[in-house]
């Protein structure tokens, strides 16, 4: 782990990420010393910072930090969380003036190779993601509806969750975003009261369009995922998976599985 491009484990009590959860951060795929998408990343990271009022980073210096962290790796994860910095007991963010960046690597989730295989099994979660367009995209540090969503899943067995907000509408999983195709119609959430703008999904969109194969936005139901013909969850480490069962409903179809599967192949062919 490095804090401020330094390597250690010790962060301040006072940083705003700890005392607020002030602040944005990426999990990026590492593959070959590379980071996979780094653009993407960073402009996810830019696009936190400027939407939660954070500083900018010295965005050349933490490019270069990321692709240090890379180097050598075969294949692992890598964290990076940008905070305002330290501050006083308050909400107010005067007297930071040191932001901070930390970047870690962590071991590669071997799992999904077999869940690849076999499929994700998915439950409808109980914690509805509560409707904040203001926060809307955004990976924010404040991630306790997640970890909330997370310990049903372990707690029943199951691979991910779909998820819904307090309007009922259906938004992703806990840690991945869905597509869902009904004939040749593929569909994602829009995303514009809560929810991830996650990177691989908006890589998949890219390359669909580029296909000449429209993704529709849609604010979908429980209902609607449930009666569609293949369901697909993704995010950066996966990339993408077949879902094999939500609740007691099951699908067998991979058709688009195998066609997002191939984008991502070419990806990291490039």
């Amino acid at each position: 782990m490095w804090i401020n491009g330094m390597a250690q484990t010790t962060l301040s009590a006072s940083d705003r990420a700890v005392q607020f959860g002030d602040g944005c951060f990426t999990t990026a795929a590492v593959r070959h010393g590379t980071v996979q998408l780094l653009d993407a990343h960073l402009h996810r990271l830019q696009t936190g910072c400027a939407r939660l009022q954070i500083p900018a980073a010295d965005w050349q210096q933490l490019a270069d930090e990321m692709r240090a962290a890379a180097a050598g790796q075969a294949q692992a994860v890598l964290k990076v969380i940008l905070t305002p910095g330290p501050g006083g007991r308050g909400y107010s963010r005067a007297g930071c003036t040191t932001p901070t960046r930390i970047l870690s690597l962590a071991p590669w989730p071997a799992h999904y190779a077999a869940l690849q295989q076999q499929g994700a099994r998915l439950i409808t979660s109980d914690v509805r993601l509560a409707r904040n367009p203001l926060l809307a995209g955004l990976k924010h540090l404040n991630r306790l509806e997640q970890v909330l969503i997370r310990q049903q899943v372990d707690s029943c067995g199951a691979d991910e969750a779909l998820v819904l907000d307090t309007a009922g509408t259906v938004v992703e999983c806990c840690a991945a975003n869905l597509f869902w195709r009904n004939g040749s119609t593929i569909f994602t959430p829009r995303l514009e009261q809560a929810g991830v703008d996650g990177i691989m999904r908006r890589y998949l969109m890219a390359q669909l369009a580029a296909q000449g194969q429209a993704c529709q936005l849609t604010d979908g139901s429980r209902e609607a995922v449930l009666n569609a013909d293949e369901v697909v969850i993704c995010n950066a480490l996966m990339p993408v998976l077949p879902v094999r069962q939500i609740d007691d409903v099951r699908f067998h179809a991979r058709t688009l599985y195998q066609q997002l599967l191939h984008s991502c192949t070419k990806m990291e062919a490039s």
